[in-house]
């Protein structure tokens, strides 16, 4: 197949030349015709030229409608180019004097038939130059138009159509529960729409999906055409934009038009806010392109046109920059929130995408789905294909524990900086400071889980905890966001009791403790100002999220937010202190297992609480086992250097 394309390439790229040649052959013969030299010779000056013996070449052409012999040649002292011709009587006698002398003076001479006499050499000659001529010029002005074929189908949509080569069902679609149980009265609709007009129902025109990215909206959209086995036109909000004002709403016309011809049919239009962006807002004023498309898919979904059987599904994670006149009720009817899925779903959507994949024993899904809070349906297929890419670099068969934590740590923070050295000190910082925001998760009641703790740099952290709600709750209580901000403190706290002394480290924890802390006071009412709002949490979408920030106060407010501020993160920040003081001895076990591990998972952590020190280490596990260990490990196979090397140097070089 592949020699196949290279030859129609290698074809496609000598047809140029081909044509190029055939010009510069025309030229040629052209050029030597026009430069030729011709004498026109009267019958008697070329009877005195053949007694005289002046010729040379001589050829002698027969047409059988004339009375003439019409003969060409070349005289003694011609040049290349030069020739002559002269009309001779049609006679025996002039051609016996011509052979006689032939003979006598031994030039050279021909006799031809009349071309003409041949109706195939008549064809030749006459018409096929005119043909190829036309196939040439056909072919070039064809390549141009092929070349410029976008510039012709301006007007025409970009909307294509799903074949049934990639059908989608509910079956394909984990989790969702809700949201598919929503647009199943669509597929109902499209199966059997008598049913509904016989009672005067009315289906919605429209169906908004939102949410945030990598929850299934597109999946789901395909699903529901899978399901209903009706034609599937897809199309992204962008595709309707162009240059030039009116191009849009053409393709919507056309859009609209194609699907009439196929109805009962689905519209899928992705990523919407693209196109349906409210009108007349921005620094700008308003876009006269894509306004006029928005009007026009306006006027299609709800206007004097009837577009029965078609229904439209539009996908956008930014529903707050539609347009109103959108999501009126008429066009879309129906907005769906598609939200990051809870535990329950997580599993099913990891055993959608366990199922090519070997997992070692003892990996359930249902730990996996406990462990990954906050993850779209996009990242745990990311998660699972990440965790396999590491057991084939490993040479392993089954997917393990190990390479599951790696690959969560890949998708959260990125690949560990294995090559990047730190000094001791840094590395007992790190430790103490990650080591602290463990021994605040622990110690809290209202706190998140502790899953892990390591000291790799990933990304722009020199560590990280990862830390996971006991359980998953819809909103947050004022104590659960307090002990988070004490949570985060945790860091900053261990590094001024231990070393008396503070570092960069925290900056990341100040930011997010800093904006719980404005929400709590601007946003949630959780502070002595009383339950007001004085800020929303969006501002103008089109100017920036705080370019264009509404603010409901006045400056001695504003001071007073500051001072309600300050005294939250200065609260938690006692209550961190008060704990890692209570807690030192915890702090410096969990601290110095990290720089002998430099990793600690949740298992580890617990045991370490309940027993002091660390399990029995599993010598069949390298992974798991101390720097110490490994350095003797690699002592006794003869690994030179083994005494600076890192961790992650010394599995390498033990082939882990």
């Amino acid at each position: 197949m592949n020699s196949g394309i290279a030859n129609k390439n290698i074809k496609k790229g000598l047809l140029p030349y081909l044509f190029l040649l055939i010009i510069m052959l025309g030229v040629y013969y052209a050029f030597n015709v026009l430069n030729n030299d011709v004498k026109v010779l009267t019958y008697d000056e070329f009877n005195e030229k053949l007694e005289k013996e002046k010729i040379t070449e001589l050829e002698i052409v027969t047409r059988g409608n004339a009375y003439t012999y019409e003969a060409t040649g070349k005289l003694k002292g011609y040049k290349k180019n030069e020739y002559f011709t002269a009309r001779l009587p049609l006679s025996e006698e002039v051609m016996r004097r011509i052979v006689d002398a032939s003979d006598t003076q031994d030039f050279k001479f021909t006799t031809k038939p009349d071309p003409e006499s041949s109706s195939f050499w008549l064809v030749i000659v006459n018409v096929l130059p005119l043909v190829l001529l036309v196939v040439l010029a056909f072919w070039f002005f064809n390549k141009q138009l092929a070349g410029n074929k976008s510039s012709m189908d301006f007007g025409k949509s970009k909307a294509k159509l799903n074949s049934d080569k990639n059908k989608v069902t509910f079956a394909d679609v984990a989790g969702l529960k809700e949201e598919k149980e929503e647009v199943k009265e669509l597929i109902d609709f499209l199966k059997n729409p008598k049913r509904f007009q016989k009672l005067g129902a009315r289906i919605p025109k429209g169906v908004l999906l939102f949410g945030p990215p990598g929850t299934g909206k597109t999946l789901l959209a395909k699903a529901v055409a899978g399901e209903a086995d009706v034609p599937f036109y897809f199309i992204s909000g962008s595709d309707f934009v162009e240059l030039f004002v009116g191009v849009g709403a053409s393709r919507v016309r056309d859009m609209f038009q194609q699907a009439k011809r196929n109805a009962p049919c689905l519209i899928f239009i992705d990523e919407i806010d693209a196109v349906g962006r409210q009108r007349g807002t921005g620094l700008g004023g308003g876009h006269d392109e894509r306004e006029q498309t928005l009007n026009q898919l306006l006027t299609e979904m709800d206007g004097f046109g009837a577009n029965e059987g078609i229904i439209i599904i539009a996908a956008t994670n930014r529903p707050d920059v539609l347009d109103p006149a959108l999501l009126r009720p008429g066009r879309f009817d129906r907005q769906v929130t598609v939200n990051l899925p809870d535990v329950r779903g997580r599993e099913e959507i990891l055993a959608v995408h366990a199922k090519n994949k070997t997992l070692a024993e003892g990996i359930t899904l249902e730990n996996l789905a406990k462990r990954t809070p906050g993850f779209s349906g996009a990242d745990l297929e990311n998660l699972l294909n990440e965790a396999a890419l590491l057991a084939v670099r490993r040479n392993k068969d089954v997917i393990t524990m190990s390479e599951i934590d790696e690959a969560t740590d890949r998708v959260l923070m990125g690949p560990a900086k294995t090559s990047h050295k730190y000094s001791e000190n840094d590395r007992k910082l790190v430790a103490y400071h990650e080591a602290g925001h463990a021994v605040i998760g622990l110690k809290l009641r209202n706190a998140s889980d502790v899953q892990k703790v390591t000291i790799i740099p990933r990304g722009s952290a020199g560590g990280y905890n990862m830390m996971v709600p006991s359980e998953e709750k819809l909103c947050s209580t004022k104590t659960d966001l307090l002990e988070e901000i004490t949570g985060l403190l945790g860091g900053r706290t261990a590094e001024e009791v231990v070393f008396g002394e503070i570092t960069t480290g925290a900056h990341n924890d100040f930011e997010k403790a800093t904006k719980i802390a404005r929400s709590m006071v601007t946003e949630y009412g959780m502070s002595d100002l009383g339950p007001l709002q004085f800020e929303q949490q969006e501002g103008s979408v089109f100017l920036g999220r705080d370019y264009n920030k509404s603010q409901h106060f006045s400056n001695e407010v504003a001071n007073e937010i500051d001072m309600e501020m300050r005294k939250i993160i200065n609260d938690c920040h006692k209550k961190a202190t008060e704990i890692i003081k209570n807690n030192r001895d915890l702090l410096k076990l969990i601290a110095d297992n990290l720089l002998e591990y430099e990793t600690l998972t949740k298992e580890q952590i617990d045991y370490l609480v309940e027993n002091g020190k660390m399990p029995e280490e599993d010598e069949s596990n390298l992974e798991a086992l101390s720097i110490t260990r490994l350095r003797e490990i690699a002592k006794e196979k003869g690994i030179k250097n083994y005494s600076k090397m890192t961790k992650a140097e010394l599995l390498k070089e033990l082939d882990v």
